[in-house]
């Protein structure tokens, strides 16, 4: 059963019930999926995703259903399920907290509680997916995800490699999104490297509650991180 179904189950159940909008459906992910914390992961990275991306439109000043196309176009969506990320997407588009209150729930919700936490990671980078879903990162966009990184505990250089993957930052490119500085020994980079590719495989994210339903966020990181490793490569044979 599809992760989007039973994201429409969910709607469902508290949409009835919830008065304060994101704020509410945080609390309720907590209760309805107490016996099942498998589902109840993967469910609530899905309400992560949109709703943040609804709080992200408001603060950009843009408040379309831009982001609930995006979703169809960058994740595995059947048509049919659309209405459950439509109403989810409005629930908290009309919630009247801030994203900073919520980040902070969402937080304490999917958190280790230690920085550089991996679920949150994936968050944050599905986040990215959907700020350049229009082909461009929006300097309100930018400052909103950097706000959201800082409430993750996401330090300022993973930041930047999650930056780096989504929006050319010039030749330091390769390097940033590995997380090495340059002068560093070949062996230093190659090591660093498959580390990467090991921590991000699609199997290891989905094991911490990545639905596979987004497994575009891991293929797509997978993809920028071996470009950026030959990138390296080529250009210390050429030195």
């Amino acid at each position: 059963m599809s992760i989007w179904f039973r994201l429409g189950e969910f709607v469902t159940r508290i949409s009835s019930s919830t008065r304060s909008g994101a704020a509410d459906v945080v609390d309720a992910l907590r209760t309805i999926f107490v016996g099942d914390p498998e589902l109840r992961r993967k469910v609530a990275f899905s309400v992560a995703m949109i709703a943040l991306s609804a709080k992200m439109a408001k603060a950009d000043g843009i408040v379309t259903q831009d982001e609930v196309h995006a979703f169809r176009k960058i994740f595995t969506m059947p048509a049919e399920e659309a209405r459950n990320v439509a109403r989810l997407f409005d629930l908290a588009k009309q919630d009247v907290a801030g994203f900073e209150s919520y980040a902070e729930r969402i937080a304490g919700l999917c958190g280790s509680g230690r920085p550089n936490c991996g679920m949150l990671t994936d968050i944050l980078d599905g986040l990215f997916f959907i700020a350049k879903a229009d082909g461009v990162l929006h300097e309100r966009e930018g400052r909103f995800l950097h706000r959201i990184a800082q409430i993750f505990q996401i330090d300022e250089a993973r930041y930047q490699a999650i930056l780096a993957r989504h929006v050319e930052l010039g030749d330091a490119d390769p390097y940033v999104v590995l997380g090495v500085e340059r002068g560093q020994p070949f062996d230093e980079v190659r090591k660093r490297y498959r580390k990467l590719v090991a921590e991000n495989h699609p199997d290891r994210l989905i094991a911490r509650g990545l639905p596979q339903e987004f497994v575009a966020i891991a293929t797509t990181r997978i993809a920028a991180i071996n470009a950026a490793y030959e990138l390296i490569e080529k250009g210390l044979r050429h030195v």
